[in-house]
């Protein structure tokens, strides 16, 4: 468990993150935030790469920046390319296992699993010169992986990355997390984070605006009603019954008369009020479905 406790971190007059407080708990959790938000900051926080310049951030209680114990837990794979370019993607690998501790047997053989666990495949064994850009973000990931840690640490892991290459780093961050390992993703693809994780974590010019589940932080923003998409047979005569509900503060219809979008401002309370109705008037129900109970939404809301 990582403890981000009331941390800041100031490059001179800049501020990177300001108090900031979170725990970040086993499975994955997806990092968001504009550019210039802090994410790297924090990435780096928790690497144990920066010191912060006051609070503390802490790995099951104990300091995590200069703390040796504390690092071999950790897998960083930053978003910037560090690399020895004249080596192969293999031999990279291997020498980060060797600076972990690793012998050098160990480091070879954990590093072809490492290579093998992010589908690195015969690629391994190219110059990293002649790698690709996806092939390069591989290595990274390879890289953090190597020396088994309990905690990874991704900084957009998928730039670069073909769509067949993202979609199987995307089943191995979920795979990683279902296994235990805290994992945190640093992305702003938003889609991409949802289809790893619905857990968390927006940042916005340094603090945290929001975390936990997308569904929860859509539901306590209480001043931007819910929008729900029905389509069914008798349209009009659902939304002629249900406009005077409390939960409901607009609605509209579409589709010739056989949609209707209703805003509603309780989502709990409307669904409850919507089965019982159904239950009791048969109105031809085919679809529903909340427009914007997703995560792309939820960070519209929250940074505009």
């Amino acid at each position: 468990m990582i403890r981000v406790a009331s941390a800041s971190k100031w490059y001179g007059l800049v501020v990177g993150i300001n108090r900031v407080s979170l725990t970040i708990e086993p499975g994955v959790t997806g990092l968001l935030g504009v550019n210039g938000a802090g994410k790297s900051t924090l990435l780096n926080l928790m690497g144990g790469l920066l010191r912060p310049s006051s609070g503390e951030v802490t790995l099951d209680g104990k300091p995590i920046f200069a703390n040796p114990d504390a690092l071999r837990s950790i897998g960083y794979c930053p978003s910037p390319d560090h690399f020895y370019e004249e080596m192969t993607g293999e031999g990279f690998v291997a020498f980060m296992g060797r600076l972990s501790g690793l012998s050098k047997t160990e480091a070879l053989n954990l590093a072809r699993r490492a290579c093998s666990e992010v589908a690195l495949g015969e690629e391994r064994l190219k110059r990293i010169k002649k790698m690709s850009k996806g092939m390069r973000q591989k290595v990274k990931m390879a890289q953090a992986l190597i020396h088994e840690p309990d905690v990874l640490l991704l900084d957009e892991p998928l730039n670069g990355m073909d769509p067949q290459s993202r979609a199987q780093t995307i089943a191995f961050i979920r795979k990683w997390g279902q296994e235990g390992k805290c994992v945190v993703v640093s992305s702003h693809v938003l889609h991409e984070v949802e289809a790893m994780t619905s857990r968390i974590l927006l940042l916005h010019h340094g603090r945290v605006l929001a975390s936990g589940e997308v569904p929860e932080v859509r539901e306590a923003i209480s001043s931007r009603p819910l929008k729900v998409f029905m389509r069914c047979a008798r349209a009009r005569e659902l939304g002629a019954a249900i406009v005077s509900w409390p939960t409901v503060h607009s609605l509209a219809f579409g589709g010739e008369g056989k949609t209707v979008t209703v805003e509603v401002t309780d989502a709990g309370g409307f669904y409850a009020s919507l089965g019982r109705f159904l239950a009791e008037n048969d109105m031809g129900l085919e679809i529903l479905n909340p427009l914007d109970d997703n995560l792309a939404a939820v960070f519209q809301y929250l940074v505009a």
